[in-house]
């Protein structure tokens, strides 16, 4: 179906003579009911619909056209003959939180989600449409006028057809928002901040609905997809001239600090000092064996370091299989594992040691033991 664009140019002139020569009682104007003229009644125009007919006599609507809005009966067959869409729910909408809170990320799966179909799609930018194009037939209607001058009756009716594509142009971009949502995630940019990529992909999806023409049969995801990687790509490249420009601008990737970094070596240098003093001063209570196969695996002396040794090697020395000096490491180095955790880590207290536990444990059995063996008090009278 081929459709044409209605966007004819106003020169600056033909703008300034039209805001000279329309002229309308902007607190007086006609309420014309939906279908045919069936009477008008005088009232007063808010601020905002002063405001939207400012624009509307100022500038030209656009439109995409159709044959379907020249056939008889095109306003019936657009509007009462078609199937009610579904309306999305926009209250999980929050591209910028961060902290979701799991109440709030189980608000968001729960949400329904409305995906229409490509004919469901075509009845929204049909009527949306339409609308615009009767704004449009009023806008030349006013122009080709003797006085150039609306009636209260057109500005009614400008009105009414413009708060109808404003409703109808809303919804389709709501439908949509979860669309520009997942594109932005995946299409994250290190050097744009992820809440202006949302921005722009909004700002593309609203463009697109306004260019979208519904009769060449595609989705109008398949069209909103291209339109906002062009967005996402123009604000990229923005970002870059602009930083190119001012090249003294901050930059947070520039001004990290080294701090952590620091302090890491630091407790790591700590770390290895204090873990050479438990060997050294047998403050874990190693056996002779394990102090002697801990300093041969790891190269602790009394002096300089020495050359660590293999487990075969260290087998050799003591006599044993590798396998065996495998085992006796592990429990010397379970040893200085706990005597390091209490006295530089802190994060056992004394009373936790597994073997301040077992004694513990050891007394209160001899205890009960010895009590259990006692001859029992005799009760007095």
């Amino acid at each position: 179906m081929h459709t044409t664009t209605h966007s004819h140019r106003v020169s600056p002139l033909d703008q300034a003579r039209r805001r000279g020569a329309v002229a309308v009682d902007a607190h007086v104007a006609g309420v014309k009911p939906t279908g045919a003229t069936r009477g008008v009644t005088a009232r007063r125009l808010t601020r905002d619909e002063e405001r939207t007919l400012r624009h509307l006599l100022t500038h030209e609507q656009d439109f995409i056209d159709s044959p379907e809005f020249v056939k008889d009966g095109a306003e019936k067959a657009i509007y009462d003959d078609a199937p009610d869409i579904r309306k999305p729910d926009t209250s999980w909408y929050h591209p910028v939180m961060d902290d979701l809170s799991p109440s709030r990320t189980r608000e968001v799966r729960g949400a329904e989600q409305v995906i229409l179909t490509a004919a469901e799609e075509r009845v929204l930018f049909l009527q949306l449409n339409y609308a615009r194009r009767q704004v449009w037939l009023i806008q030349q209607a006013i122009e080709q006028s003797d006085d150039r001058q609306p009636t209260p009756a057109q500005v009614a009716e400008m009105l009414r057809w413009d708060s109808v594509a404003g409703r109808l142009r809303e919804q389709i971009a709501n439908t949509n928002l979860a669309l520009v949502l997942a594109m932005a995630k995946r299409t994250r940019m290190s050097e744009v901040d992820f809440a202006d990529l949302v921005s722009e992909g909004n700002m593309a999806l609203l463009r697109a609905v306004d260019k979208f023409d519904c009769g060449r049969g595609f989705k109008f995801s398949t069209y909103a997809c291209r339109a906002i990687l062009k967005a996402f790509s123009r604000q990229g490249m923005k970002l870059s001239k602009h930083r190119q420009r001012f090249p003294t601008d901050f930059d947070p990737k520039l001004e990290k600090s080294n701090h952590l970094e620091i302090k890491r070596g630091e407790f790591e240098t700590d770390a290895a000092a204090e873990l050479r003093r438990i060997v050294v001063e047998n403050r874990a209570n190693l056996s002779d064996i394990e102090r002697t196969v801990i300093e041969q695996r790891f190269g602790i002396e009394h002096g300089a370091p020495e050359k660590p040794m293999t487990l075969e090697q260290v087998g050799q020395i003591i006599g044993v299989t590798k396998e065996r000096v495998r085992q006796i490491q592990n429990k010397a180095l379970e040893k200085i594992r706990l005597e390091l955790e209490i006295k530089f880590l802190g994060t056992m207290k004394p009373e936790e040691h597994p073997e301040a536990i077992a004694k513990a444990a050891a007394e209160a059995a001899a205890q009960a033991a010895m009590a259990a063996q006692s001859p029992a008090t005799p009760a007095l009278n």
